[in-house]
């Protein structure tokens, strides 16, 4: 059991996990993401501390950095030329248009126009 971690220890591991995780999705080992609850299950802590030692130190909700890293890695997948837009949606274990409207709410734009920015249509 970890005791007492600083709230920057508590944010360094919650990105580790969630970086791992990320990996694990697009490689087809897991088919959901985790909730923040199960997060903190892994690092045996409560989820109001995880969440509010993570809020405190980097001014972000857990969500909040889940969504950046998911749309970071959208972004890295969709400018590999070989996947589709709906083959990254699918990895990433969205429906094709549900990832757009995800995409689009935390971007402004859509996935292919993203890919449009990026000179790779």
């Amino acid at each position: 059991m970890k005791l007492n971690l600083r709230p920057e220890e508590i944010l360094q591991e919650f990105n580790t996990i969630l970086e791992v995780h990320l990996e694990k999705i697009v490689s087809g080992e897991s088919e959901v993401f985790l909730e923040i609850h199960e997060i903190a299950d892994m690092m045996h802590i409560h989820p109001t501390h995880l969440s509010n030692s993570i809020k405190l130190k980097s001014g972000k909700s857990p969500c909040d950095i889940c969504n950046e890293k998911t749309v970071k890695l959208a972004m890295d997948l969709l400018i590999r030329r070989e996947l589709t837009i709906a083959k990254v949606a699918n990895l990433l274990t969205f429906e094709a248009t549900n990832f757009t409207k995800y995409f689009k709410r935390h971007t402004g734009i859509t996935p292919s126009e993203y890919r449009k920015l990026k000179n790779l249509n």
